[in-house]
């Protein structure tokens, strides 16, 4: 089996951290354009043409499924994709999980980039799952390049800084971006001072990692453990930044 998951940068880590969990022979191919971060400020035809481009080459190594380790890349780019690429080669989107978030009862808050906070996506999805629950949308600028980047000052102030935005008593914080689940435990701990007790976090990697092998032709294929990593492409390493993140130790050796 052979999972290919595709991001701007290193957002993926998350879900392919739980594939390997769930799958340790699952062959992973981890493709990104690192240099065209942040995709955020990008118009939707910037972003869909840079996640196609990521997609491309992902698809090139004959996966069983590709995974859109992206909100943003899901937000803008997924119909594209899936336009492009199925039935042949399944596509697998990033939706923040505000339903499991919201069926808890309490407060909600959303942390996300400022692209995605306020964008009808967010906000049909709000009007979709979140029920009775009160919501809040966090922009969170600046996080998602901090963590990508391995600035321990810069995400520790992208993050003080949307804990002060976030209400007093919020009993869940659903993670809207790939990498903020990467440093989910800085957040919790900024957050829970003000929370109510019993404070929640709700990421997407495993929700997404068990629909990708939902989505596989043949589960029961055995794979070999590989790790593929591609840049824009190009056969690459982790960059040094990843490997200060737990979830990127799970993912074994490189394979040239």
């Amino acid at each position: 089996m052979k999972i290919a998951l595709m991001d701007s940068g290193i957002g993926l880590l998350a879900a392919a951290a739980a594939l390997r969990t769930l799958r340790p022979d699952a062959d992973l191919v981890l493709s990104s354009d690192p240099a065209s971060m942040p995709w955020g400020p990008r118009t939707p035809e910037e972003v869909t043409a840079l996640a196609l481009g990521c997609a491309r080459a992902a698809a090139a190594h004959r996966p069983d499924v590709l995974v859109v380790a992206c909100n943003t890349a899901s937000v803008h780019a997924l119909a594209a994709l899936r336009a492009e690429l199925e039935p042949g080669l399944p596509v697998v989107g990033t939706v923040p999980a505000i339903k499991p978030a919201a069926a808890l009862g309490g407060p909600v808050a959303i942390w996300a980039t400022p692209a995605t906070t306020g964008s009808a996506y967010q906000r049909n999805l709000i009007r979709d799952f979140a029920g009775a629950a009160a919501v809040t949308e966090v922009a969170c600028p600046g996080l998602a390049d901090a963590i990508e980047h391995g600035d321990d000052a810069a995400t520790t102030s992208a993050i003080a800084a949307a804990a002060e935005r976030t209400p007093a008593g919020t009993a869940a914080v659903v993670l809207g971006c790939t990498h903020y689940e990467l440093v989910a435990d800085r957040i919790r701990d900024a957050v829970a001072p003000t929370a109510a007790p019993g404070l929640t976090l709700h990421g997407s990697a495993e929700p997404v990692a068990a629909q990708a092998l939902r989505r596989v032709a043949d589960p029961t294929r055995q794979g070999a453990g590989t790790l593929t990593v591609l840049h824009a492409g190009a056969p690459a390493v982790l960059p040094a930044a990843a490997l200060g993140y737990p979830r990127a130790l799970l993912l074994g050796s490189l394979t040239v």
